[in-house]
C-alpha cells in the first residue's frame, strides 16, 4: 500500500512538470511558430498602446530575447523560488509561488487568486456533497427497483437534468425563489469560519443548481453500475451465503459499482476546483471562474496563465485522490 501511494504521488509529481511544459508551451512556444515576434509577444502583456519602454521592460523582464530553454527554467524558477521584475530604479517582487504578475495592472496574480479560492472551493464541495448523495442513492434505488415508478420518474427527472444547463436552471431557482418567493437569500459569499449557517444559507441555490446537472449524471451511472453488478455471480453467492441484504448491496454491490463514479468525480471535481466559470457568472460570485473570465476580457495574459496552472494542478491533485480511493475501494489496485 505505501509503494503504491510513492508510485502515486510521484507519477502526479511528473504529471504536474509536464503539464507546466505544456502550458508554458501554448503560451510562449505557438506564438512564436505561429510567427509572432518578441515585440509582438511582449505587446500582449502590457495592454493596448505600449510604449517601447514598456515592451522593452517586459521583453528583459521574461527573457523573451532568451532561447525556450532558458525561459521555461525561469518560469519554473519563478514557481518555486519566486521571481523579481525591473521597472525603474526599484524592483518589484514576485513572492511564492509566482503564478505570474499582472504588467497591466502591476501586482501579483496568485494573491489574487488565492483570495478567491474559498469561493470556489465552497460552491464546488457543497454541490458535490449534495449530487453524490443525491445521484448515488437515487441511482441505487432505481437499479434495485427497475421498471418501478421510481424508477422511471427519477431517470425522467434525471434526463432533464443531463438536458438543463447552469445557466438555464440557475436563473429559475433565481427568478422564483428569490425574486418571486423570497424564500432564499441574496446569493453572495460569506466566510465559512464567520457564520457558517449564513455561509450555507446563502449558496444554497447556486449548490442546487449545479448538483442538479451532475446529480442527474451520476443517477445515471450508479443505476447502470448497480444493474450489472447485482447480477454477478458472487451477488448470489453472498445472498446463499446468508448476508442480509443490506450487506450485500451496501459491501458488495455497492462497493464494485462506485469505481466509475470514483473516476468521474475527481476529474469533474477538479475542473470546479479550477473555475465554475458559468455558476460564478450566473449567480455574481467573485470566484476563479469569474476571475479567469474578467481576465480574458481584459486580454492579461498573466492572470490566465496563473488561473491555467492553478486548474491544472487541481486536476492533477484530486486525480491522485482518485487514484489513492481506488485502493480503499478496490483492494486488487494495491498489488497493482
Amino acid at each position: 500500500m505505501f509503494a503504491y501511494i510513492i508510485r502515486r504521488i510521484l507519477a502526479a509529481a511528473v504529471l504536474l512538470l509536464v503539464v507546466s511544459a505544456i502550458t508554458f508551451g501554448i503560451f510562449f512556444l505557438l506564438p512564436a511558430l505561429a510567427g509572432e515576434t518578441t515585440d509582438q509577444l511582449a505587446a500582449q502583456y502590457v495592454g493596448k498602446n505600449p510604449s517601447p519602454e514598456a515592451i522593452a521592460a517586459v521583453k528583459q523582464n521574461l527573457g523573451f530575447d532568451q532561447p525556450l530553454y532558458v525561459q521555461y527554467g525561469r518560469f519554473l524558477k519563478a514557481l518555486v523560488s519566486g521571481a523579481e521584475y525591473q521597472f525603474g530604479p526599484d524592483p518589484v517582487s514576485c513572492h511564492v509561488p509566482c503564478f505570474g504578475y499582472s504588467f497591466k495592472n502591476h501586482v501579483e496574480v496568485w494573491p489574487e487568486i488565492s483570495s478567491r479560492i474559498p469561493v470556489t472551493f465552497s460552491l464546488a464541495i457543497g454541490a458535490s456533497v449534495v449530487w453524490l448523495i443525491s445521484g448515488v442513492s437515487t441511482g441505487v434505488i432505481s437499479a434495485l427497483k427497475p421498471k418501478s415508478i421510481f424508477d422511471r420518474l427519477s431517470m425522467g427527472i434525471a434526463l432533464a437534468g443531463v438536458s438543463s444547463p447552469v445557466f438555464f436552471t440557475g436563473a429559475l431557482l433565481l427568478f422564483f425563489f428569490h425574486f418571486k418567493w423570497p424564500l432564499f437569500e441574496n446569493v453572495e459569499y460569506v466566510n465559512f469560519t464567520d457564520d457558517p449557517f449564513a455561509w450555507a444559507g446563502h449558496l444554497i441555490l447556486p449548490w442546487v443548481s449545479l448538483a442538479f446537472l451532475y446529480s442527474a449524471l451520476y443517477a445515471r451511472l450508479t443505476r447502470a453500475g448497480m444493474l450489472e453488478t447485482m447480477s454477478e455471480d458472487y451477488i448470489r453467492t453472498a445472498r446463499a451465503k446468508g448476508l442480509v441484504e443490506r450487506k450485500v448491496i451496501v459491501r458488495h454491490g455497492l462497493r464494485s459499482a462506485l469505481t466509475p463514479i470514483i473516476t468521474i468525480f475527481g476529474m469533474d471535481l477538479g475542473l470546479l476546483l479550477g473555475g465554475a466559470l458559468i455558476t460564478e457568472q450566473v449567480f455574481s460570485l467573485k470566484g476563479i471562474g469569474a476571475y479567469a473570465v474578467a481576465a480574458i476580457g481584459e486580454n492579461d495574459l498573466p492572470k490566465v496563465l496563473g488561473v491555467t496552472l492553478v486548474a491544472a494542478f487541481f486536476i492533477v491533485a484530486c486525480n491522485l485522490l482518485v487514484d489513492l480511493l481506488y485502493a480503499a475501494v478496490d483492494p486488487r489496485v494495491r498489488l497493482s
